[in-house]
């Protein structure tokens, strides 16, 4: 079975809910590293959380969510390890996984809607990444 690990903020927390529950539905173990409630926290606390989670091998892939997604996302990239890409779309999910290789999708609660974010989380962990040299080289760029 494979591990996702998800997190968010205060502003993402009900669609965290969601998205972990409906994981949990599709045969994933998930890892949720918080928050917890709705009182207001700091993202990039759960972003590192997430970050550590994908870097010791605890969870394949990751899920983090804030109100915009931005933030969140800036928290992520900046562990090493960490490929993560803010989506809107099935497009943008299926494009994060087969150009860039994305580890970790973020999502914006304020942005987009839960059926959308269901969406997106099921095409950035069904979508393989294409490889290939010129891919590859552009990822390997980043560090």
């Amino acid at each position: 079975m494979t591990t996702i690990a998800i997190a968010s903020d205060h502003a993402g927390y009900e669609m965290k809910a969601q998205i972990a529950s409906w994981l949990a539905g599709n045969g994933y173990e998930v890892l949720d590293l918080g928050c917890n409630g709705p009182e207001s926290v700091d993202y990039p606390d759960f972003a590192t959380a997430l970050a550590g989670a994908i870097n010791d091998k605890r969870a394949a892939r990751g899920v983090l969510i804030c109100g915009s997604g931005i933030g969140i996302s800036i928290a992520a990239n900046r562990h090493p390890g960490v490929r993560a890409a803010l989506v809107h779309d099935v497009t943008t999910a299926r494009l994060a996984r087969q150009h860039n290789d994305a580890n970790v999708v973020a999502l914006g609660a304020r942005i987009i809607g839960a059926e959308i974010a269901k969406d997106c989380v099921d095409a950035f962990l069904t979508t393989d990444f294409e490889g290939g040299e010129r891919h590859s080289r552009r990822i390997a760029k980043m560090g």
